[in-house]
């Protein structure tokens, strides 16, 4: 079970394609950042935003969840306002699954 929450009908082939990525990408703390995220806000991403999010899908999983929890500081090349968009996103004081 991914744990998405999304039906990808509607949705063209690639962001299909990013849907699934982000719910399966192996650790599964990301899976539920990278997914929950992408459920709610892949149908309204532009191509520049979708074009940065597959370049955040390919990053390891271990060093984007120290940007996202700022136990690494995060590359100046990956700061962007996607990824501010993605960190903002799961910024809040209830745990993950709630």
């Amino acid at each position: 079970m991914s744990g998405t929450t999304r039906s990808s009908a509607g949705l063209d082939t690639r962001r299909r394609q990013i849907l699934y990525r982000s719910w399966h990408r192996g650790m599964r703390e990301m899976d539920l950042i990278m997914g929950r995220f992408a459920d709610a806000e892949i149908g309204e991403l532009s191509d520049e935003d979708l074009d940065e999010f597959e370049r955040l899908i390919e990053v390891t999983d271990r060093d984007l969840l120290g940007w996202i929890t700022g136990e690494i500081e995060t590359p100046s090349n990956y700061d962007t306002p996607l990824f501010k968009r993605l960190k903002a996103f799961h910024t809040h004081t209830s745990p993950i699954h709630s």
